[in-house]
């Protein structure tokens, strides 16, 4: 089993700024991985998405991408 990225790396917090670590999340469809293939934790899991919403609300992240 994989170690959760944001513990390994001592990350509290998971900010929508950040869109280089949030893209490592996101499959070429522009689409959340799921936690079982990328290894991050359940509670971390959660934070990304509501980071990954927040990043497309704001328009740093596209919704789709073709």
């Amino acid at each position: 089993m994989k170690q959760c990225f944001f513990s390994q790396n001592n990350i509290k917090y998971i900010d929508y700024k950040d869109i280089d670590i949030l893209k490592k999340f996101l499959n070429p469809h522009g689409r959340l991985l799921a936690g079982k293939r990328t290894g991050v934790s359940a509670k971390n899991q959660r934070k990304l998405a509501l980071a990954v919403k927040r990043a497309r609300y704001m328009a740093l992240l596209p919704y789709i991408s073709q």
